[in-house]
């Protein structure tokens, strides 16, 4: 798996390439945002891991724009602030999902897992082509029981064509999915690795070869004959996982110790290089704000600093020190809008940076490890010849992810209707043409289509909106609300639109909380089914059929993760999206929700709107996969 890692403070990234590389991903990096984004569209990468707070480009700011241009690619923002209105931002804006810093390896591994096994068609763990087997947890191949000892190109090669049994892949895709782009390798470079890996096979006793070379166009893998003994073959596969689980648990336990000494080695590094110019940084801001002057420059450079640091802090196990360092960052930027700094502050600021020095004395702590397809964004059709006010809606919904199309009349709008529907429509009622009748047309839509139709006019008379409800329009909008409402309705209508009608099942034992979750969602169109007694759970679940999952952790008889499991074993539930609620938010049970197969985790006390965008955004990610199923069939 190939990641590209967006992050600007060296030694974070340092340690997470590091620790990540443990687990057999392949890790790109870059300091910046504006080189993330021409990386991301430059290459093909299976995940985009991207820190908020970047210089060039924010991270919000570079995922909102990969959504604009139709990037698919999962990405998991990076932050320190943890804020519900910061990561609502962020998941508006295309993210996937978001952790927290200081991070904590393990969460971080299971919630890119999920990703990535959301993200694509999921497949077992161990790849089978005839007699060959390649383990991807172990990274384990071995031909008729004998192993073989790859080189990693090789091994990642041989993943891909397992991976995609019917794809031929050019010498350059082989190089952009294999090959790092700091490597810079010729096409030759994919020749001579088929090559020996061709060799190694055959020196096994393999006498067919297995990747097939389509001239003119690249390589695939050779179709597999011996299909007939899939069940023979599952048998033997599943007596394997038995046979290697000792040798997962001991590849475990080395990541572990390599990672601790890793932490070490970079925490030194960080000490003796960065750490001291930060804490130098603060007692120049504690001087400067001694003599009564405040500079507000040298404050904001030091909330900056402050708050890389917490994250620094959390990644080495230095948690006290990384809470300190967040109240340092606050308690600047309360700085930076006062004139003046009362002493009573001064004093907290220098207590605060006394202790954060104390803290980092000590060592950092173990750390728990534990074992580019596009979809198109909104597009929204406003029909009014108000040339100017639709040219300043055009522009600031462009950052909101919609695709804007403007109809100065209504024959014109017909025609783009019956080429391409939009998801909505922006429409006024009056036009410089008297011929043409906004009512009408709303009319035709509404009786035609179900597209959602914004009335957006200047007029504000109360028989306009009974008619405007009449005809079917979804909202009334006057002319003189603010344009970021307007598109805020908009949204909404979209996904609204998107999630007409589909099904959720939310299962809680606690009688407040199903009724809290389903008044949220039913306002949204979804069809919402609860359940207090998970013993019902399987009967319930058949009989509804729901295309989302909703569960809380701790239940009577049954608890939600005992209940996930069930759903992902079975063949009929095995995409299901699942979405847990639950006021536990330790690292432990994080980390078993995303092992036994989650999709999301929401805290308690539930946020509307985080938990509606949350809930959007796996519908419409298991429809986009419906989608593209049914298209590779075809």
């Amino acid at each position: 798996m190939k990641i590209l890692l967006v992050e600007d403070d060296e030694f974070n990234a340092l340690l997470l390439v590091k620790a990540l590389k443990t687990y057999n991903y392949q890790i790109e990096t870059a300091n910046n945002g504006q080189t993330g984004l021409e990386l991301a569209k430059m290459f093909d990468y299976d995940l985009l891991l991207l820190d908020v707070m970047l210089p060039k480009m924010d991270g919000i700011s570079l995922c909102r724009q990969l959504r604009l241009e139709g990037y698919q690619i999962p990405i998991l923002m990076l932050t320190a602030n943890d804020t519900t209105s910061l990561r609502v931002t962020g998941i508006d804006a295309g993210a996937d999902d978001y952790i927290i810093k200081p991070i904590d390896m393990s969460e971080l591994v299971a919630r890119m897992r999920a990703l990535l096994r959301r993200g694509k068609v999921i497949i077992p763990t161990v790849l089978t082509w005839e007699n060959l087997h390649l383990d991807t947890h172990t990274r384990e191949v071995n031909y008729n029981g004998e192993s073989l000892h790859l080189t990693p190109k090789e091994y990642g090669l041989l993943e891909l064509f397992l991976r995609n049994p019917r794809q031929i892949f050019s010498r350059s895709a082989l190089l952009d999915s294999v090959w790092l782009s700091s490597e810079s390798p010729g096409e030759e470079a994919v020749t001579t690795q088929i090559k020996g890996l061709r060799q190694k096979l055959k020196a096994v006793g393999m006498t067919e070869d297995l990747i097939e070379t389509v001239y003119g166009l690249g390589y695939r893998l050779r179709e597999d004959k011996k299909e007939t003994h899939k069940q023979e073959s599952h048998k033997q596969n599943k007596q394997r996982r038995k046979t290697i689980s000792h040798a997962q648990l001991s590849q475990k336990r080395k990541a572990e110790a390599e990672v601790m000494v890793l932490v070490k080695r970079i925490w030194e590094e960080f000490k003796e290089s960065r750490l001291g110019e930060q804490l130098e940084l603060f007692e120049r801001v504690l001087a400067h704000l001694s003599t009564g002057n405040p500079n507000n420059q040298l404050l904001e450079q030091a909330q900056t600093e402050a708050h890389r640091l917490a994250g620094t802090l959390g990644c080495y196990g230095l948690h006290e020190g990384s809470k300190l360092a967040r109240e340092i960052e606050v308690l600047l930027q309360t700085l930076i809008s006062w004139k003046q700094c009362p002493a009573w502050q001064l004093e907290r600021l220098e207590n605060l940076i006394t202790l954060l020095k104390k803290i980092l004395q000590q060592q950092p702590s173990q750390i728990a490890t534990p074992p580019t397809s596009k979809f198109p964004p909104a597009r929204v059709l406003i029909i009014d010849d108000d040339t100017v006010l639709t040219e300043r809606i055009k522009l600031e919904a462009a950052p909101c992810g919609l695709q804007v199309e403007v109809a100065t009349d209504l024959t014109s709008a017909k025609s783009i209707l019956a080429l391409s529907p939009p998801d909505v429509i922006l429409l006024d009622l009056s036009f410089s043409n008297s011929q043409e009748n906004g009512f009408t047309f709303l009319g035709e839509i509404a009786e035609e289509t179900k597209i959602p139709v914004i009335v957006f006019t200047a007029s504000n008379r109360f028989r306009y909106r009974v008619e405007a409800a009449r005809l079917g329009a979804y909202i009334f909008l006057h002319k003189a609300t603010p344009i970021d409402e307007v598109l805020s309705v908009v949204r909404m209508a979209v996904y609204q639109y998107t999630a007409t009608e589909a099904r959720v099942m939310v299962v809680d034992d606690d009688p407040i909380v199903l009724n809290h979750v389903k008044s949220l969602l039913l306002p949204w169109g979804f069809q919402v089914t609860t359940l207090q007694h998970p013993q019902q759970f399987w009967k319930v679940l058949e009989a509804t059929t729901p295309e989302l999952l909703i569960l809380d952790i701790e239940m009577p008889d049954f608890n939600g993760i005992e209940l996930c499991q069930v759903v992902r074993t079975d063949s009929r539930w095995s995409h299901l999206p699942v979405l847990f609620l639950s006021v536990h938010s330790h690292a432990n049970i994080v980390h078993q929700v995303y092992a036994v197969g989650a999709d999301d985790y929401v805290s308690k006390p539930v946020v509307e709107q985080e938990l509606i965008t949350r809930v959007l955004n796996r519908l419409e990610r298991t429809q986009m996969r419906q989608k593209l199923a049914v298209s590779d069939q075809e």
